[in-house]
């Protein structure tokens, strides 16, 4: 038996019950995985469902205020119809539960090379820490889904969609359409039965005290989408 299997099978019922971000028993979680897995039968199906709706009906915002418990939480992420990657995991994650599918967040570190100047100003580093994915239980293994970028935004910036077949991992392409350099994976920070808020909030003070100290001031705000499509052209 794999070790993967044998996690399943010992610790499985964590990676399927709600927890206090992959909050999968709220009722707008099981309304919205519903709705999205329409008259999907089979598991895989019911997966890619859910993944393409989180991608692209959920916008990524990174404008966000990383200290608030509300970022991190699936069915808040839903409410506002917005998130960045780690709140849009989240909600991957509760939408496959709700559905009846093992999913757990995950973390790496990258470099993302296609970031805006604003944000990477913001933020005094074009490293990433704790890029949020969601690992999915399909097909006797785990496979990573990673629902951030809407498909407006990837077309704003000039990347490819990210998608997912639902048999092989789906992380960011290391280049973009003309060839740039997109993203790089660091490191990988390992897989939760719950979003370890705590445990990144201290990783985002520590690594970006810029971006603490402008938010303790006044929210980010700003348009992600518009400042990459500007970007995108002068390139």
């Amino acid at each position: 038996m794999t070790t993967d299997a044998t996690t399943m099978m010992t610790t499985g019922a964590d990676y399927l019950h709600p927890a206090r971000f992959v909050d999968s028993d709220d009722p707008t979680i099981r309304a919205f995985a519903q709705r999205a897995v329409g008259d999907a039968r089979t598991v895989k199906d019911k997966a890619l469902a859910l993944y393409a709706v989180v991608r692209d009906q959920v916008q990524y915002d990174p404008y966000i205020d990383f200290f608030n418990p509300a970022e991190y939480r699936a069915s808040d992420v839903l409410r506002a119809g917005k998130g960045f990657c780690v709140g849009k995991s989240s909600l991957l994650t509760a939408a496959a539960r709700a559905a009846g599918i093992a999913a757990r967040p995950g973390y790496a570190d990258v470099r993302n090379h296609m970031t805006t100047k604003r944000l990477s100003d913001l933020m005094g580093s074009d490293t990433f820490y704790y890029h949020g994915y969601t690992q999915v239980w399909l097909g006797g293994r785990w496979v990573k889904a990673t629902p951030a970028f809407n498909r407006e935004l990837t077309e704003r910036f000039g990347l490819k969609p990210l998608d997912w077949d639902g048999a092989t991992d789906s992380i960011y392409h290391p280049f973009d359409l003309a060839g740039r350099r997109h993203m790089e994976y660091l490191a990988y920070r390992g897989v939760f039965a719950d979003i370890p808020f705590d445990e990144i909030r201290g990783a985002f003070r520590h690594y970006y005290p810029r971006m603490t100290r402008r938010q303790e001031e006044m929210p980010l705000g700003g348009d992600f989408g518009a400042e990459g499509a500007l970007e995108a052209t002068r390139k």
